[in-house]
């Protein structure tokens, strides 16, 4: 979040001064003052709402659009509510700060005009902002990965309900899809569930050698005791006492659990 905070406020403040040297050539009849305030109180509130499109990114990955088209129906309404909610905060933020700087002026009065013509307006521009947005947070956490295992932590909090169980990663045997939550079945025999999606268990758990076998499951590679043939292409993982479905349309995990 803090890296993509600080690209975003770079990538902000670089548009901020392009757009108001653009708008003081185009609209020359306007004080000098004006266009720095359009577009500076538009990029403020832009680094401030930076934590949404990261949150829905988290709840709601890029990769879940592998899961199925119940997966892809959640990760649509996440996003279209997110970018709705976005906007809305976007222009609610920059015309209060601009009708403040304007009073604080007595430079006359702002007008943005109707507010439904004006979220319109700003809500394509927001569409593209947040999209933007939503993929740099992905790429980061896609980035992290490739972080040596050693700088990271070796447990994982499983936030069941209220409470968080704090699991070593090398005790989680598996992870499976169940329903708007997902359920880590632990070396200990306990099954705790935790509200999330499957893809973004996988961005967090993948480069701790967890393989995506199923659409809905995830399966520990240094836990596999053994693979068994099941016909057309399938088999069973054997994770102790856990049995796991290994699909044929995952062969890239067949190589690496038999690798």
């Amino acid at each position: 979040m803090a890296i993509g905070a600080l690209i975003i406020a770079g990538g902000s403040a670089a548009v901020t001064v392009v757009n108001a040297l653009t708008v003081q050539v185009d609209h020359p009849h306007v004080d000098a003052w004006e266009p720095w305030v359009w577009e500076g109180t538009s990029a403020v509130v832009v680094v401030l709402l930076a934590w949404l499109p990261w949150l829905s990114t988290a709840v709601a990955p890029p990769d879940m659009v592998r899961e199925g088209w119940r997966a892809r129906t959640a990760f649509a309404g996440v996003h279209l509510a997110a970018v709705a909610i976005w906007s809305a905060l976007h222009v609610v933020g920059m015309m209060s700060l601009r009708l403040t700087i304007y009073g604080l002026a007595d430079a006359g009065p702002y007008e943005p005009g109707p507010a439904a013509e004006v979220y319109l307006y700003e809500f394509r521009k927001d569409l593209l902002s947040y999209a933007a947005f939503v993929c740099l947070f992905w790429i980061l956490r896609r980035l992290r990965r490739t972080e040596p295992t050693h700088l990271r932590p070796v447990s994982f909090d499983i936030r069941d309900g209220a409470r968080i169980i704090r699991a070593p990663v090398g005790e989680i045997l598996a992870v499976s899809s169940a329903g708007n939550y997902v359920e880590f079945w632990l070396a200990d025999g306990r099954r705790p569930l935790m509200r999330a999606t499957l893809a973004a268990i996988e961005v967090e758990l993948e480069s701790y050698g967890f393989v995506r076998a199923h659409r809905s499951w995830l399966v520990n590679g240094a836990r596999v005791t053994g693979l068994e043939p099941e016909g057309s292409g399938d088999w069973t993982i054997e994770l102790g006492e856990v049995r796991a479905p290994l699909s044929r349309r995952f062969p890239e995990a067949l190589a690496r659990l038999k690798g």
